[in-house]
C-alpha cells in the first residue's frame, strides 16, 4: 500500500505531498493539470527510466520519495534525478540499484499506464496474459532456462560441425607445423646457452693464451706464485710470533693455497676442453640460426615456440578425436532438446487449462461491464510450431478471439473490438490477474492474508462513458476492498465511487507553472464532480446532480467524509 508520496522539482511540480488512503483512491483534474505526472513519479520509484528533462527548469535535482506499507512494516523508497540525467535510488536510506528497486516495488505496486489496453492488439502478448493469470512464472522460468541450455548445446554442436568441414586441411597444416617443431628438438633456454658458447668458440685462441699464461704464473715459472707464497708464509709465521695480529692470516694460509691450486687446475682443464675448430663454431652458428627461424615463425621467444608446439600437439589430438566429441555433443543436444520439449509441453498444458478458466471468468466480468453477450476464447495454434520458431516462452502461439455481439462469429480481438470494448477487456484482465495472483476471492468482503500489491490505473476509462463508466467505477471500488486502488479518471461516474478523492490543479504563480494536489472533503467532491459533469460553469443543478451521484454510490454504512480541505502546495 502506498501511504505517502512526496515530489519535489519534478517537471511542473514544485513540491507536492499526498497521503493516500486505503481502498479506492481517485485523482481528477483538468487535462494537462499533471495527473499523469504523479503516476510517472510512482513509475520512477518502480525503477522507471530517469532522464534529465524530468528535472524542473532551473533546478539541480528532482526527488520522488514514498512510504509503502508492506507486511505491517513501512518501507521508504527514494529516487533522485540530477539535471545531468544521473539518478540514485535508496531503500530505507540505503543506496540501491535500479534492479533492486524494481524487484522490491514489483511486490508493492502494479502500475497500469495510459493506452496499455492497446497492447492487446498485439497477439504476441496474449500468452503473457495467461501466464500471469495462471501464476505460471515458475514454469515459464524453467522453460526459458531449458531453452537457453538447448541453444547453448546446439551452438556448440554447430561450431564443431563447421570445424569438421575444414578439419582435414587443418590437420595437414598442424601436422606439418608440429613436425617442424619436433624436428627442431627445442630445449628451454638453449638459445641463451648457445649464444654464450658461440662467444667462447669465437675467442678460443685468445682464451688458450690467457689460460696458459695464468697457469704458468701460478705454477710453472721460476717465480711462480705458489712457490713464492712459501717464503711469504714463513715470514708471516715469524711476524705472528712477534705480534699475534698476524695469526689470523697465518690460519688462512691453507685455504688460500687450496684456492689457488684449484684455479690453476681449472685453467688447465678449461683450455684443454675448448675445441678451437671452425667446424665446432659453425655447428653452433647453424643451430642458433635454426632457433632464430623457429622463434620468428612460432615465437617470438623460444619459450613461446615450445608452448606453440605443445598446443599443436594437444589440438591435433582433439581433431583426431573429433568424431567422438561430435557424438558427445550430438547426444548432449538431443538430451537438452528433450528436456526443453518436456517442460515446454508441461507449460503448454498448464496454459490451456488456465486459458479455459480465464476465458470463463472474463465472460463473467465483461457481463458486469455491460458486455453481457460477449464470447471470448483463447485459441491455440492447431499446427505445431516449427522447431526453428521455438523460443524461451515455449512452443505455443495463441490469440484471443472475441464476439461482442450475439450472432457474430468469433474473430481475432485485434480486428473487431472498439476502443471502449478494448479498455473494458483490459480492465477485466487486469482485475482478474490481480485478484488471482493475490489469492483474493471476490466473494469475500475482506483482503487476503498477507499484503497484496497496490494497483494504479492511469485513465482506465479511455473510450467508455455513461452506464459502462458506472459499472467500471463499481468494479474498481470492489477491488478496493482487497487492494489499495489508485485511479486517474475524467469520468464523474467513476470518481463518485471513490473512498478518497484528490483534485489535481495547475496554476501560474510568479511566471511559473505549478501543480498542487487537494484532498477533497464532501463539499469539495461535490464541486469537483459538478465541474466534471458540466465543465467550467457550475450550476445549482449540477451540484444537485453531483450530490445525488455521491448519495447513490455511497457504500452501505459508509461514514461521510470529515475534515477540512487540505492542500499540498509548492
Amino acid at each position: 500500500m502506498l501511504r505517502f508520496l512526496r515530489i519535489r522539482q519534478l517537471a511542473v511540480i514544485d513540491t507536492v505531498e499526498v497521503e493516500f488512503g486505503p481502498g479506492f483512491n481517485v485523482l481528477t483534474g483538468e487535462t494537462g493539470a499533471g495527473k499523469s505526472m504523479l503516476v510517472g513519479a510512482v513509475g520512477l520509484l518502480l525503477g522507471g527510466r530517469a532522464t534529465s528533462d524530468l528535472v524542473r527548469t532551473g533546478e539541480d535535482t528532482a526527488t520522488v520519495e514514498a512510504i509503502f506499507e508492506s507486511a505491517g512494516e513501512d518501507v521508504l523508497v527514494r529516487r533522485e534525478i540530477t539535471a545531468q540525467g544521473r539518478s540514485r535510488a535508496f531503500i530505507d536510506g540505503t543506496l540501491a540499484t535500479a534492479a533492486a528497486l524494481r524487484d522490491l516495488s514489483s511486490r508493492l505496486v502494479e502500475l497500469h499506464g495510459q493506452h496499455e489496453h492497446h497492447t492487446l492488439l498485439d497477439p504476441s502478448t496474449h500468452l503473457g496474459v495467461v501466464d500471469l493469470f495462471g501464476d505460471l512464472g515458475s514454469l515459464t522460468a524453467r522453460t526459458q532456462s531449458a531453452f537457453d541450455a538447448m541453444v547453448g548445446a546446439r551452438d556448440e554442436l554447430a561450431r564443431l560441425r563447421a570445424a569438421a568441414h575444414d578439419r582435414e586441411a587443418r590437420q595437414d597444416l598442424m601436422t606439418y607445423q608440429l613436425g617442424e617443431l619436433d624436428r627442431a628438438g627445442l630445449v628451454a633456454g638453449e638459445d641463451v646457452e648457445l649464444t654464450a658458447r658461440r662467444t667462447v668458440l669465437a675467442n678460443a685462441e685468445h682464451i688458450h693464451e690467457l689460460c696458459a699464461e695464468s697457469y704458468a704464473s701460478l705454477y710453472e715459472q721460476d717465480d711462480a706464485v705458489l712457490a713464492g707464497l712459501g717464503q711469504v708464509w714463513r715470514r708471516v709465521g715469524e711476524l705472528a710470533v712477534i705480534d699475534p695480529q698476524f695469526a689470523p692470516y697465518l690460519e688462512a694460509r691453507d685455504g688460500i693455497k687450496s684456492q689457488l691450486e684449484d684455479l690453476a687446475l681449472f685453467l688447465r682443464r678449461y683450455a684443454d676442453g675448448i675445441e678451437a675448430s671452425p667446424a665446432a663454431l659453425q655447428h653452433v652458428e647453424d643451430r642458433l640460426a635454426l632457433l632464430e627461424r623457429i622463434k620468428r615463425k612460432y615465437g617470438p621467444s623460444l619459450a613461446e615456440a615450445i608452448g606453440r608446439r605443445d598446443t599443436l600437439r594437444r589440438d591435433l589430438s582433439d581433431l583426431e578425436g573429433g568424431d567422438d566429441r561430435l557424438k558427445e555433443l550430438e547426444a548432449a543436444f538431443q538430451t537438452a532438446r528433450t528436456a526443453y520439449l518436456d517442460v515446454a509441453t508441461e507449460l503448454s498444458t498448464a496454459r490451456q487449462r488456465a486459458a479455459k478458466t480465464l476465458c470463463r471468468r472474463l465472460r463473467d466480468v465483461l457481463a458486469e461491464l455491460a458486455m453481457e453477450q460477449t464470447r471470448i476464447e483463447l485459441r491455440f495454434a492447431t499446427v505445431p510450431m516449427a522447431e526453428t520458431e521455438w523460443n524461451g516462452r515455449g512452443i505455443d502461439t495463441a490469440e484471443f478471439f472475441v464476439s461482442p455481439n450475439p450472432g457474430e462469429e468469433l474473430r481475432p480481438l485485434a480486428r473487431i473490438v472498439s476502443g471502449g470494448e478494448l479498455s473494458r477487456i483490459m480492465l477485466a484482465i487486469k482485475t482478474l490477474i490481480a485478484t488471482t495472483r493475490s489469492g483474493f476471492s471476490e466473494a469475500e468482503d475482506r483482503p487476503p492474508s498477507g499484503s497484496a500489491p497496490g494497483l494504479i490505473f492511469d485513465e482506465v476509462d479511455a473510450g467508455i462513458g455513461g452506464r459502462v463508466a458506472d459499472i467500471v467505477g463499481r468494479r474498481l471500488r470492489g477491488l478496493g476492498s482487497a487492494f489499495q486502488v489508485l485511479c486517474i479518471t475524467h469520468l464523474p461516474q467513476i470518481a463518485a465511487y471513490a473512498d478518497t478523492h484528490f483534485q489535481i490543479e495547475k496554476h501560474v504563480s510568479g511566471g511559473r507553472t505549478k501543480t498542487t494536489v487537494v484532498h477533497l472533503d464532501e463539499t469539495g467532491r461535490i464541486e469537483e464532480l459538478s465541474r466534471m459533469l458540466g465543465g467550467t460553469t457550475v450550476t445549482a443543478g449540477l451540484r444537485a446532480s453531483a450530490r445525488e451521484m455521491l448519495k447513490d454510490r455511497a457504500q452501505p454504512g459508509q461514514a461521510k467524509a470529515k475534515g477540512e480541505r487540505r492542500k499540498s502546495r509548492s
